[in-house]
């Protein structure tokens, strides 16, 4: 992912100094694009193996996230 972002970057300097082609401007957007992509899928990873707990130490993870981690929990076994 790193050449990924180091691209977005160059893209972005170019952008600012001389202007992009067409083609560059492409390729900026499908780069975004695909970043974003991999960026909400770690969020969601995390969230899915999270449980959250209140002040007093009670598990208050939501219902439908439970839901949810139990659905992958099977579709694993």
């Amino acid at each position: 992912m790193i050449p990924m972002l180091d691209r977005i970057n160059e893209l972005s300097r170019q952008a600012k100094e001389n202007g992009l082609t067409e083609m560059e401007k492409m390729e900026q957007a499908r780069l975004r694009r695909e970043y974003l992509q991999v960026f909400r899928g770690s969020v969601n990873d995390i969230l899915l193996n999270a449980t959250i707990y209140d002040p007093n130490g009670d598990d208050v993870t939501p219902d439908k996230l439970k839901a949810r981690q139990e659905e992958i929990a099977k579709d694993k076994e």
